[in-house]
C-alpha cells in the first residue's frame, strides 16, 4: 500500500478569466461583464478535490520563483497535498488566459515553468493511483510504463495529447471528451480502446462508459445553468477517482464524476465550487443519488 493515494501530475497554472457578452472582432475591444483570477492547471484541480475529500495526496510539477508558484504551494500545503514532487525554476508560472461566452470559449495558455517538470520516480513510487492530465506524450509514456512495472494504478485525462498506442493497454482509466474520442478512433464505439476502463464524457451531458469486462454503461448528466465551464472535466475526473479508489462500481464513481462536474459549472473559476466531501453527501442526497458513500 502505497504511502499516498494519489498523485497528480500535471500543469500549474494562474488562471485568468473574464466572461463576456460576445468575443471581440479583429482589432476590437469589449467589456468583461466579470472577470476571476485563480490557481489552476487539471490535474492540480483533480487533486484539490481529492485533497478536500480526505485522500492523501501529492503533486509532480513545477512553477516558478514568482509570487504565482509561491501561491501554488501555499494552497497546496494548506489542503494537505504534499509538494516534494513540485519543482521551483528559473522561468514564470504558466498562465492560462480565457473568455467566456455561454458555453464557449477562447483560451491563451503561456506554459512556462510547466515546460520544466520533472517525474521523480522515487516520489511516484509512493502512491497506490496516479493521475495524469495536460501532459506532453514523452511523459505519458514513461509514467504508464514506470506504474505499469510497480503496480500503481492509472488514470489518464488525454486532453490535446497524442495518445501512445503503445501504452494503451496500461492504463487502467482512459478519460477523454467525446471529441477527443472521435478524433482518436472515428466515432463512439468504445470498444475499440485497449485501456482496462474507458470513460467518455458526452457534448450533450452525461458519459458513456466501458468497464474492463466490456460491459458499456449511460450515465445522465445533470442540467444546470453553465456559468463558466472552466475545470467541469476536471472535477469529473476527482468523483470517477474518489470512487475507483473506494471500490465502487464505474458507473457510481461516473455519477459522482458529474455531480462534481455539475456543481462546478454554476460558478466561475476552477475550484471555486470545491467543498469538503460531507457537504457532497449531502447535495447527493438532496439529488436523489444513492451513492456508497462510507458516512461516519
Amino acid at each position: 500500500m502505497g504511502e499516498f493515494d494519489v498523485i497528480g501530475i500535471g500543469n500549474l497554472n494562474y488562471d485568468i478569466i473574464m466572461l463576456v457578452e460576445r468575443f471581440p472582432e479583429f482589432h476590437e475591444k469589449v467589456s468583461a461583464k466579470s472577470a476571476f483570477f485563480g490557481l489552476g492547471g487539471a490535474a492540480a484541480n483533480t487533486i484539490s478535490w481529492l485533497a478536500h475529500f480526505g485522500l492523501k495526496t501529492g503533486f509532480i510539477g513545477a512553477v516558478g520563483k514568482d509570487e504565482i508558484g509561491e501561491a501554488h504551494l501555499a494552497y497546496f500545503k494548506r489542503i494537505g497535498v504534499d509538494t516534494d514532487g513540485i519543482k521551483v525554476v528559473d522561468a514564470p508560472s504558466g498562465i492560462a488566459v480565457a473568455m467566456i461566452h455561454g458555453e464557449d470559449k477562447r483560451i491563451v495558455k503561456y506554459p512556462g515553468a510547466n515546460l520544466m517538470k520533472e517525474v521523480d520516480f522515487d516520489y511516484l513510487a509512493r502512491t497506490r493511483h496516479v493521475h495524469l492530465s495536460s501532459n506532453p506524450s514523452e511523459v505519458i509514456v514513461k509514467v504508464v510504463n514506470f506504474a505499469y512495472e510497480n503496480g500503481i494504478e492509472v488514470s489518464l485525462d488525454i486532453g490535446e495529447a497524442e495518445l501512445p498506442v503503445e501504452i494503451e493497454e496500461k492504463i487502467d482509466y482512459l478519460l477523454m471528451n467525446e471529441d477527443e474520442f472521435r478524433r482518436k478512433f472515428g466515432d463512439l464505439d468504445l470498444s475499440k480502446s485497449r485501456a482496462k476502463n474507458v470513460i467518455v464524457t458526452l457534448n450533450g451531458g452525461g458519459a458513456l462508459l466501458r468497464d474492463e469486462d466490456g460491459n458499456v454503461y449511460e450515465v445522465r448528466g445533470l442540467s444546470a445553468e453553465v456559468v463558466d465551464s472552466t475545470g467541469a472535466g476536471d472535477s469529473f475526473d476527482a468523483g470517477l477517482i474518489y470512487g475507483v479508489l473506494n471500490g465502487w462500481h464505474l458507473r457510481d464513481a461516473a455519477t459522482l464524476g458529474m455531480l462534481l462536474a455539475y456543481l462546478t459549472v454554476q460558478k466561475v473559476g476552477a475550484r471555486a465550487a470545491i467543498v469538503p466531501l460531507e457537504k457532497v453527501m449531502d447535495i447527493a442526497e438532496e439529488l436523489g443519488f444513492r451513492l456508497p458513500f462510507d458516512r461516519p
